[in-house]
Formats: structure tokens, sequence, C-alpha cells
């Protein structure tokens, strides 16, 4: 089979790079993940590898100095590797090898091989597939696994015997999930039984690594797929417990409470459809972590899950820190989502007090509107008319909440009045006094005491200060 590279976009830099092998003796080929899109007709990545059967250091040497004598080639001769970016791609070459592993780690020992020896070591038949750039069979397809049938019938399949490919590598456990996920594809079998079987061997992978795939899977346009695919296979499990701890019903007494563990799943893919936010997406799959550690049966009430929100945002720190995520804002974020997930549903009453809504809006600030998507991905019912009545609901209070904004202007709310201000209306250093008459000022903004401007506060320091012994 011969790949037409005729209407390529790229075909005058492919020409060059076999021109350049030819001159040096070496065979080329266009290998990975182009190859695999190419073929499916898919938006072509703008990262394109390439394999020669020799020194792939040198080639790309040769061919950045085609290019440009000025071209800049990064080189890291560990791996026999050298890439440069031209035209908004990024080119890698490396030369063909063969790869060998230790039980104990996913590091190869690698030694140079044909273009064949480099298929064999490539994780999934669709991704094993190369291009010959060479003059006597230019644009000419190698698929010795099958690959193109493969991607026909929309398999997932290594190369050589699953269970050694996965454990030589166990990071690609998690690229299989990922390509079955995105692509819209099943692991066949063999390759789902192997990856069960070596499940535990993913603890030699680093985090980082990890969570690279799992944030391409979150990232997906219906991220339960390789969800579910991690719980099947004992993934998941090991590495996000507080989410498999979810499982299951209990009944006691006839009363009996959802699956919180397949609600959290529907709750992602109803997320997905309105977001391509990640934190956000995140925060949906660790809304409910707080349920299993504070589920309690109540005789006359019922299952209980008191105070699941708080827990669960203060679990959030230790899961993000276990998988190596970020720890700043992003983290602080999801935090914030999980701890205030149940808050809005909870004004829905026409009791609820400006102050109420005064109080969410100046807890959830910028995030608001994030909150409410959240909100709404959580109605999970089948129930049509329970499904618009939760979400006419919704609307309600934000109606209410959008009032009580332009009236009190809370959500990105600065004290009227400063530190700076009071410290020089009292002639004071900095000290406690200042902090507790802004946060009496705060206090006082949100339950209505006082409205949201300049005079008001001035005037309500004073009485305040008068009180603390505090003089102008």
């Amino acid at each position: 089979m011969v790949i037409n590279l005729s209407q390529n976009r790229n075909l005058k830099l492919f020409k060059l790079i076999s021109e350049v092998a030819q001159k040096n003796g070496q065979s080329v080929f266009i290998v990975g993940g182009y190859v695999r899109d190419l073929i499916m007709k898919r938006k072509v990545p703008t990262d394109i590898d390439f394999v020669t059967e020799g020194n792939g250091i040198e080639l790309a040497k040769s061919v950045a100095q085609e290019i440009s004598p000025s071209l800049k080639v990064s080189v890291f001769k560990t791996y026999g590797t050298a890439m440069f970016k031209h035209n908004g791609l990024d080119l890698e070459f490396v030369g063909a090898r063969k790869e060998s592993y230790a039980e104990d780690s996913r590091k190869p020992a690698v030694e140079g091989g044909t273009i064949e020896d480099d298929q064999k070591r490539r994780d999934f038949t669709i991704n094993a597939l190369a291009i010959s750039l060479n003059h006597e069979n230019f644009g000419a397809l190698i698929d010795p696994f099958g690959g193109i049938e493969d991607i026909k019938a929309k398999i997932i399949k290594t190369p050589l015997e699953p269970s050694q490919t996965f454990s030589d590598d166990p990071l690609r456990m998690m690229r299989a999930i990922r390509f079955a996920t995105t692509l819209g594809f099943e692991i066949e079998n063999s390759s789902r039984d192997a990856i069960k079987k070596e499940a535990e061997r993913m603890k030699i992978v680093s985090k980082e690594r990890v969570m690279v795939e799992f944030n391409k899977i979150m990232l997906s346009e219906k991220p339960s797929v390789g969800l579910k695919l991690m719980e099947q296979a004992g993934l998941l499990d090991l590495l996000i417990p507080e989410l498999t701890a979810l499982k299951g019903i209990e009944e006691i007494e006839g009363q009996s409470h959802k699956d919180n563990f397949w609600h959290t799943l529907e709750v992602v893919d109803n997320i997905s459809v309105n977001t391509d936010k990640l934190w956000l997406r995140w925060a949906a799959l660790l809304h409910d972590i707080g349920k299993a550690p504070t589920k309690k049966f109540v005789p006359a009430v019922g299952w209980t899950f008191h105070g699941h929100e708080f827990l669960g945002s203060k679990m959030v720190k230790t899961l993000f820190t276990r998988l190596k995520l970020p720890l700043g804002n992003d983290m602080k974020y999801v935090q914030k989502l999980v701890k205030l997930s149940s808050r809005p549903i909870s004004l829905i009453d026409d009791g609820t007090s400006d102050a109420a809504l005064r109080r969410l809006l100046f807890d959830a600030g910028p995030d608001l509107e994030d909150l409410f998507t959240l909100c709404k991905a959580d109605i999970t019912t089948k129930n049509s008319s329970k499904q618009e009545k939760f979400k006419k609901n919704f609307e309600y209070v934000a109606e209410k909440i959008k009032e009580v904004e332009e009236k009190d202007q809370i959500r990105n709310f600065q004290p009227p009045i400063t530190g700076e201000e009071i410290m020089e209306l009292f002639n004071l250093k900095p000290g406690r006094e200042i902090g507790i008459l802004k946060e009496k000022v705060k206090e006082a903004i949100l339950e209505g005491v006082i409205s949201n401007n300049k005079q008001e506060a001035h005037d309500f320091v004073l009485k305040e200060a008068a009180m603390l012994g505090l003089k102008p």
C-alpha cells in the first residue's frame, strides 16, 4: 500500500528529508501518531517523528543545515534523539532501535536495529505504522502488525504479546485506555485482560507521566469511557481509591442511597458537554469524595453525608499531593468548588435571606458561573420532570443572586475602607485591631447591616473603634 503524499502540506519538507537521507546513505521513515492520524483522516499533530536505520542525531543536523544553517538543533544523546522546530512543526529524529527492559524499571536498554525492530517496540499496532521517505519506495506504508485492519475495526491491540508489552512499560496501559477513550476504539480482549493482570506494575511509573495520560482522558469528549476502563482494570483503585470507595449501595431498614461512584462518572460526562476546563472537570470528579467517610445511617432519617463537602475539599490537597498535581491556584480552585458544591441548592427556599446570597457571592467570587455549571451537571436523575424542576430551581437562585449582586457588588469584594486608611484614621501601627475592624466591616456588609460603600463603612468603623477604646 502506498500513501499519496502529493497533496500533503509537508510534502516539500518530506522530499527534502528524503534527499538529505539519500546523500547520507541513510534510510528514513515517518512513524507514530502522525501516520496513524493521517490514515484516519484526523487532524494531524504538529509533532512528526522520523526513524532512520542509522544515526538519528546526524540526520537531524544534516536536515537542519539544509533548511537553514542557523537552525538550532536540540540533541539528547542518552536517547539518541535530536529535534528542531520548523514552520510550526516539532521534528524529531531517532535511530531505529531494539529495546529490552529490567523488572523494576520502564527505562529500556537500547541497541541499534532495523525499522522492523523499531516497529516491534511500539505500543500498539495502530502506532506501529511507518511511511517510507526513501527514493525507491517513497510513500510506501510499512504495516507488519495489521495496524490498518485494526484502524478499520477500531481496535487497540499490542504488536507483541500484551502482558510482556505492558510489563515492560506499564504506562502503555494508560495509553491504551486513553486511545480507546479519545478515538472511540475498543481494547481487544487479550490486551484488556493483560492490563488487569499487570495493573500493579503501574506503581513503577512516575505519577507525573501517569497524570499526563489521565488528564487527556479527562479532557476527552466522554471521560467516563476511560474512567470505567480504569475501574474495570483495577487502575483507578491504585490511583484514586477515594473515588472507588464511593462504589456500592447499602440498604438498612428498607432505605438505600444511590451509588455515588457511577453518579460521579455521570456528573463528569454532564459537565464535559459544557466546559473544556480541565480543573472544572476535576471538581466534578471529586465533588463527592467526602461521601464515603461521612456516610451514616440515622434511624427515622435515613442515609446522611453531613459535612461531606467540607471534608472532600480537605481531601483534595492530599489527593493532589499524592498524584503530583499542581498545588497552587488550580488545586485551590478545585477545593473551593468541592466545598461549595451543595451551597446553591440550599438557597432555593423563598425565605432565603439576602445575607446568605451575599455570602455565596463572596465565597464563590469569580468562580460563581463555574459553580453553577457544576451544580447543573450534578443533576443525574432520569426523571425528566424532576430534571426540569431542578434546573428551574438553579435558574431561580441565579436570578436572586444577580439581583443581590447588582445591588451590593459583592462578587469581587474589595473592602470599601482599607487597612491603611484605618491606621491613618486612628494613627495606629499595624496590629490586631486593624484586622478586627476590617473583619467587622466585611461581616456588616455581608449581613446587610451597612451598604457596600465608603461613607457607611467609615461611619461604622468609627462606632466599632470606639468600643475598642480607639479615637480618631
